[in-house]
């Protein structure tokens, strides 16, 4: 009770310094503070997040304050004392209200008329900060920080029980780790390597004397910016040392003739994916963090648990994978090349869905000839655009509808240079009426079956084949291995959709060849594998998410079409592809060369490429244009995005022998001997009694 009153006494005073009303204050905040609440929530501090890639890089580190909270065995001797003797002589003294302080303040106030003078003690100080970081709002934190007599008396209420229950030597390393020490450094650890470059336990005495003297004004004692009021105020924490006994006179006096400058070795550090060497793939792990409720129940929830820091997000990044995708899209598109052309990569590893490595020809920037900040391998949701036309690499879609529902490969379907088909329901149903649909060719004409038609990639076979298979069917098949429109809404149900008429990213596309990879399981790409906090638990980690999506059957006998695309006899679009190793794919050329596309597979690694103009495909065509000193009349698929995939699949899969041939891997003797049992996929049995048609 005792402490009450004068706590409330002398509050009281220094916001009432006149004789007349003082008894009367001092009556109603003891009142007031007797009836606050004791208990003070301390939550973890907001520290440093590192983003790592799969093997441990550290690739980027983030966060909302710089801070490395660090015990007090880790903190020097003399800022320890710096501090003490800086902001509270009587701190091992007092219970942590300082009375004889508060009275000296109560005196240089009652004499200014107003509050002139603090008399906060390490402890309040602690309390005042720890408020100002359990603020969750911009309201909540102006509360914390504005000086009123009812926070002064709420920070003492605080300050007493913590006394009570934490040792001084906790008191003052929770304020040492929380104290805000100016240059975007927060915690004195942060602080020391920000001007010096070395850690708390290292610093000289000078350095010491720097660091406690920038808590007052961490702005205006700088030393970075203000080197001679730093220096001044330096001095005056030397001379405080001194005579509080911590150092001697001499000591100070050595310590004060070095000039401020000399001291100084101001690091800056990188914070956020701008500064990262990988910066669209770290953005994309922070987009998929704010975009999953695995990670918090709403997007409030996931962006603090990045805010609030002291993360370990492993990433699936491949570094190697990463350098070679990197520079086989320069190769080819170089960042700045005049035709403004762009070309963007991304790679997945099937049975995983781990996004080993994205690349594009672009920088992260915003001014500049080059640079960007979308990604253009992935969704609008992720950082990315609203997608781009896929052209004919969705004819894989097409062939594995096909097999659900039963059609030979080896069925031949007539293919003239230009066909149009009748209005129909185009196997979606009556209420499903599609108006008649003219198809062209660019490759050629003639009779087909799906071993010739996707090799040649011809559109009038594939439309009829789509036709035949149901549109629906095939549309179902693409969602159903994770394509959606780069927009994030679901496909649209046309009959161009074979064709590639739906505007998706690069990854989405990846996603689904690796489910032909993984034998019809579809795996969610993802790039973040786990989350682990300061001690190392993890947090979340993910498994991939995976789901059956089309039978082996279906899926193995569409590798079989799509390696001839490859690797195959006669004329095709992707003999140029070839890897030295068992590989399927296929090109893909949008209508008037707007965007032009591969995608491809092996049992290991799947990727796809785009290539195109950001400024608008169709107002810019991949047609008569120098791109890398080379000149165009027509981009194909196979001229640019397919070469970039050759390269960036090489290059990642260097030191990695081939695990399985694709015979082996996909069963295919089995199934081009006549073993395809029929579809078990999609929620569907669509392909039984198929077994006696499946063969070369």
């Amino acid at each position: 009770m005792l402490i009450s009153a004068l706590a409330g006494a002398i509050v009281a005073a220094m916001a009432l310094p006149f004789v007349g009303t003082a008894a009367f204050a001092t009556r109603q905040a003891t009142m007031t503070f007797d009836s606050l609440p004791q208990e003070l929530k301390t939550e973890q501090l907001p520290q440093r997040t590192y983003i790592e890639s799969a093997n441990g890089t550290k690739i980027a580190t983030l966060y909302s304050e710089n801070r490395i909270v660090v015990p007090l065995s880790q903190i020097s001797p003399l800022i320890q004392k710096a501090a003490v003797a800086t902001e509270d002589a009587r701190f091992y003294e007092h219970h942590g209200v300082d009375m004889k302080g508060s009275a000296r303040a109560l005196l240089a106030n009652s004499q200014a008329g107003d509050v002139q003078q603090g008399s906060s003690t390490i402890t309040m100080q602690y309390v005042r900060n720890q408020l100002i970081t359990n603020a969750k709002t911009k309201e909540q934190i102006e509360d914390a920080r504005v000086r009123t007599i009812g926070r002064k008396l709420q920070e003492m209420r605080y300050a007493l029980a913590i006394e009570k229950k934490m040792t001084k030597e906790q008191i003052l390393e929770g304020y040492l780790n929380v104290s805000y020490f100016g240059a975007g450094a927060y915690g004195v650890e942060a602080a020391a390597r920000r001007y010096f470059d070395v850690s708390a336990s290292q610093v000289t005495l000078p350095q010491a004397a720097t660091l406690a003297g920038l808590v007052q004004q961490p702005v205006g004692y700088d030393p970075t910016a203000h080197p001679k009021t730093g220096q001044l105020r330096r001095d005056v924490v030397l001379d405080r040392m001194a005579l509080q006994g911590y150092i001697t006179a001499g000591e100070a006096a050595s310590a004060k003739a070095i000039p401020i400058q000399k001291t100084l070795r101001p690091k800056e550090l990188e914070n956020g994916c701008a500064q990262s060497k990988y910066p669209f793939y770290c953005d994309f792990i922070i987009n998929q963090i704010k975009n999953d409720s695995r990670y918090g129940a709403t997007i409030q929830d996931r962006e603090n648990l990045i805010k609030r820091g002291g993360l370990t997000i492993k990433s699936s990044l491949d570094l190697k994978a990463q350098a070679s995708a990197q520079q086989a899209v320069d190769r080819r598109v170089p960042p700045k090349d005049p035709s403004k052309k762009a070309a963007a990569i991304a790679m997945v590893e099937p049975g995983t869905g781990n996004v080993v490595a994205m690349a594009q020809n672009r920088r992260w920037g915003t001014t500049g000839t080059g640079v960007t900040t979308y990604n253009y391998a992935v969704d609008a949701a992720d950082g990315g655009t609203i997608g781009m036309q896929a052209g004919s690499v969705f004819k894989a879609f097409t062939l594995a509808a096909a097999f659900e529902k039963g059609i030979s490969p080896r069925e031949y379907i007539n293919s003239p240079q230009r066909k149009t088909f009748a209005p129909g329901d185009w196997g979606c149903g009556e209420s499903f009426n599609q108006p008649k649909y003219t198809v062209n060719n660019s490759t050629g004409a003639g009779t087909f079956n799906m071993w010739s038609g996707a090799a040649m990639s011809i559109n009038t076979f594939f439309v009829e084949l789509e036709r035949q298979a149901g549109l629906c069917r095939t549309v179902d098949v693409a969602e159903r291995m994770g394509v959606k429109l780069g927009n994030g809404k679901p496909l649209l149900r046309y009959p161009s959709f074979t064709l590639g008429s739906m505007e998706v990213s690069p990854l989405s596309v990846a996603g689904a060849y690796a489910t032909f990879a993984n034998h019809g399981i579809y795996c969610k790409p993802h790039a973040v594998a786990s989350i682990s906090d300061l001690d190392g638990k993890t947090l979340y980690s993910d498994s991939g998410n995976c789901r059956r999506a089309v039978s082996r059957e279906v899926a193995d006998a569409t590798t079989a079409i799509l390696t001839g695309v490859i690797d195959g006899s006669g004329s095709r679009t992707g003999r140029d592809m070839s890897l030295g190793r068992d590989a399927a794919g296929k090109t893909g050329t949008t209508d008037s060369n707007a965007a032009v596309w591969f995608a491809g597979y092996t049992p290991d690694l799947a990727a796809a490429v785009w290539s195109g103009d950001p400024r608008g495909g169709f107002k810019h065509p991949m047609d008569n244009v120098t791109i890398g000193g080379r000149y165009y009349d027509e981009v194909h698929g196979s001229s640019i995005p397919g070469p970039i995939w050759r390269d960036a699949m090489d290059g990642a899969l260097s030191d990695r022998a081939p695990s399985f041939d694709l015979e082996a891997k996909y069963n295919l003797k089995q199934a081009r001997r006549g073993g395809y049992n029929g579809g078990d996929g999609g929620g569907d049995n669509y392909g039984g009694g198929y077994n006696r048609y499946y063969g070369r």
